[in-house]
């Protein structure tokens, strides 16, 4: 374990965690997690995958700051207006902890760009339309590593977490996400907060459950929502759990249980 004494006294309450402690701390310190999407749900993603800890972060977004996105975007602020929001990011990160690296790449992700995925541990994914979405459930599966997905929508959100290159315990592979949603909607390029609202607490709801699984899988701690799709109603402040199965048809298609 390598801490200067600037990390241990930032890190202090993680240390004396248990299931954490110097050996937890290291692998996230070790860790390299992709991030796609700064916006709503990457906001809280990023700020506390950074001050966890987490060595490198790798954020992908090609879209740039503007005043609607300040209602929940919270890594930026007024001043970022019309900055690509990864230049914004990165000099948030900067603030908050200078330990940590946070790589950008201003460009959309698509099946063209998925390299961008190369050499990561986890995948965060905070994008806003379900196009992007199946890219990426589709990039991390074929890839191998780890996927945490979310949505939101108005007063809900969704959370999952897809690990289909490892195996369950009755010798079945975990799900992917088209075991859940099996094809694209035919307004899969839409985005969807900016068609019908978005409660901006959600997203921070949200992303901040999203940062949690993902340090959770960095840690080997707990039980990831692998097969399961946590429901976030703020209406009536209820989350439900869904269960879902893996089609052993394809790997990239199937159908929900």
């Amino acid at each position: 374990m390598t801490f200067s004494p600037a990390e241990i006294e930032r890190y202090a309450r993680h240390l004396v965690l248990a299931d954490v402690g110097g050996p937890g701390q290291q692998k996230l310190k070790d860790a390299r997690v992709a991030v796609i999407g700064a916006g709503g749900l990457g906001s809280p993603m990023i700020a506390y995958l950074a001050a966890a800890g987490v060595g490198t972060i790798r954020v992908i977004d090609d879209d740039a700051v503007s005043l609607s996105n300040l209602q929940r975007q919270i890594l930026h602020g007024t001043p970022d207006i019309g900055r690509p929001k990864v230049e914004s990011a990165a000099d948030a990160v900067a603030r908050l902890n200078p330990e940590v690296t946070l790589e950008t790449h201003a460009v959309r992700f698509t099946e063209e760009t998925a390299a961008l995925l190369d050499g990561c541990d986890v995948i965060a994914d905070g994008s806003d339309n379900a196009a992007t979405r199946y890219a990426v459930s589709d990039a991390a599966c074929r890839a191998g590593i780890a996927l945490v997905t979310a949505a939101v929508n108005g007063y809900d959100g969704s959370v999952t977490t897809l690990t289909p290159h490892e195996i369950r315990p009755d010798g079945t592979p975990w799900p992917t996400y088209r075991c859940l949603f099996p094809d694209p909607p035919p307004d899969a390029l839409i985005d969807t907060c900016s068609a019908t609202g978005i409660l901006g607490v959600v997203t921070g709801v949200v992303g901040t459950i999203q940062a949690t699984e993902v340090l959770k899988l960095i840690l080997g701690v707990g039980e990831p929502l692998r097969g399961r799709l946590l429901l976030f109603d703020a209406r009536d402040m209820r989350f439900d759990t869904i269960s879902y199965d893996w089609d052993p048809a394809n790997p990239l298609t199937g159908r929900n249980r």
